[in-house]
């Protein structure tokens, strides 16, 4: 069986353009779907954190109308409650690539407050992109890619990839009230090869042993990717 790293925000908040801080995590269902597929598959998940911070939830991403309803809340509620791995995370820095099959970093907000500019988060992204080993991200955890420029200089550069959009920020009343915006850094300072597909639905593109989703319920459909290749 694979052993597969999740790379995962260990932040609590996300300071906007106004100075307020904005409670975020990670989002729940682009962790709990493919965790869920890997461990029922029988492959062995580990999480590391910024600093091995215990990861923290986003509660918005809990609330009934966000998960599908009440059944999906409560399913995803136990399948968080259930994962061990996110109580005893590694730290980053302590991280060595070559214990693991594959990497994935869910998003939420989180990334747009930390992995965007963590030194070790950009260190291991290159490294695995390098390594052709697959690397799987989604929704607002390519903001980590951000991390990875040397002298304004990314691997990523040229890559096709997605992640969250500028509408669908919008949509969720953060747009206007974000010091950057995900979509917009991506093309600008990372220069990769954006494209997205309609709002809130599953969108993957796929460039090599980088695999990437575009929002929440992009992240079982690279579960099932991920699943295919390990």
């Amino acid at each position: 069986m694979a052993k597969v790293l999740f790379i995962v925000s260990g932040a609590t908040y996300w300071v906007l353009k106004d100075g307020t801080r904005y409670a975020t995590g990670y989002w729940a269902e682009e962790f709990a779907n493919p965790y869920k597929m890997l461990t029922d598959a029988g492959h062995d998940v580990v999480v590391a954190t910024p600093g091995g911070t215990t990861p923290n939830v986003d509660m918005m991403s809990l609330r009934p109308s966000m998960a599908g309803g009440e059944k999906g809340a409560l399913e995803l509620e136990e399948i968080i409650r259930d994962a061990e791995v996110m109580r005893r995370p590694l730290q980053l820095s302590d991280v060595r690539l070559e214990d693991y099959d594959a990497v994935y970093l869910p998003g939420g907000h989180g990334p747009m407050a930390d992995l965007a500019f963590d030194a070790d988060a950009g260190r291991l992204l290159t490294q695995q992109l390098l390594s052709g080993d697959p690397l799987f991200i989604v929704c607002h955890a390519p903001a980590s890619m951000l991390a990875t420029r040397i002298h304004g200089e990314s691997p990523f550069k040229g890559k096709n990839v997605t992640g969250f959009t500028n509408e669908e920020e919008d949509e969720v009343g953060l747009a206007s009230r974000a010091t950057w915006l995900l979509e917009t850094d991506l093309k600008e300072k990372v220069h990769v090869k954006y494209s997205r597909g309609p709002k809130w639905e599953p969108y993957m593109v796929e460039d090599g042993n980088l695999v990437t989703g575009q929002n929440p319920h992009s992240a079982a459909v690279l579960g099932d990717r991920m699943l295919q290749l390990l």
